[in-house]
């Protein structure tokens, strides 16, 4: 029984890179796809498809550092993105914080120019 999806599918991801392996199979759920979308975007991860069973198969491109959930999904308001982003990144503009807002899933970047707040889910660099 799974209790955190989104923290297996990061440990999976994370651990399978640093093996050196260029796929990853992780478990499905609409929240993983959409993360998996904005890691796409941001040239963290190549392609990824759906498997038979009910699983997601990931293409990695070796350029995760590091990738994490953030335990408790704290709430952020749109003018707290830097005091986050000093917290779990490891510099200014390097990597993406994702949360979950109003709009949907999405990174720091798009939710500060949107001017919305949301729960932090994760951290990709």
């Amino acid at each position: 029984m799974r209790h955190d999806t989104l923290a297996d599918v990061f440990s999976i991801i994370k651990n399978t890179e640093e093996i050196g392996r260029k796929q990853a199979i992780v478990p499905s759920s609409n929240l993983v796809k959409n993360v998996l979308q904005i890691m796409q975007e941001h040239k963290y991860i190549g392609k990824f498809s759906p498997t038979k069973e009910n699983k997601i198969s990931v293409e990695l491109v070796g350029a995760i550092n590091d990738c994490n959930v953030v335990k408790p999904r704290f709430s952020v308001d749109k003018s707290q993105f830097i005091k986050w982003e000093k917290r779990f990144l490891p510099a200014h503009s390097k990597g993406i914080l994702i949360l979950s807002t109003t709009h949907g899933v999405t990174d720091h970047q798009k939710a500060n120019k949107q001017g919305v707040g949301g729960q932090l889910l994760g951290f990709v660099y």
